[in-house]
């Protein structure tokens, strides 16, 4: 069976998207992207959201190596050639039950300081991720599946 090189991973906030981004990194030897470090430039003043044109050169750029996995729940049109060029998708479709725990978990160690994040932990920030995850679970899930329809043949859904 071929190998896949070119992989696209995509879920809800807290689905695991990263977490298995870097296993699989790490394990292929392939250079993986967070979409969320494309949509922002990071700055010490915040985060300022790129313009989508920058943001689709910036995807074409990665997507014309020969290896390399994306993650993120971004599903606009900017990224979408990530996924006519890949060889697998993973739509990482785990409960919100695991996610609502995953984004405690997250706040609690990043506020802590055992681990670091992309972004400051804030009130604000966790309250967003709970919408997130709620708007997830009743509008992006529907979105997305109809999004991935045209590439059925190389997606792969994970709950777990």
């Amino acid at each position: 069976m071929h190998q896949a090189r070119k992989i696209h991973i995509i879920g809800s906030v807290a689905s695991g998207k990263s977490t298995l981004a870097r296993k699989l990194s790490r394990n292929l030897n392939i250079p993986y992207y967070e979409l969320d470090n494309i949509m922002w430039e990071r700055g010490a003043d915040g985060d300022r959201r790129r313009p989508e044109e920058e943001r689709s050169e910036m995807v074409h750029s990665i997507v014309r190596t020969d290896s390399w996995i994306v993650e993120g729940v971004h599903h606009q049109g900017w990224m979408v050639e990530s996924l006519v060029q890949s060889e697998l998708i993973i739509f990482l479709d785990t409960p919100k039950r695991t996610r609502t725990i995953r984004i405690i978990k997250r706040f609690i160690e990043e506020k802590s300081g055992l681990k670091k994040g992309n972004y400051k932990q804030t009130f604000s920030m966790l309250m967003k991720m709970f919408q997130w995850n709620h708007r997830f679970e009743n509008e992006d899930k529907i979105n997305i599946r109809r999004l991935l329809e045209p590439y059925h043949n190389k997606v792969k859904v994970l709950r777990n």
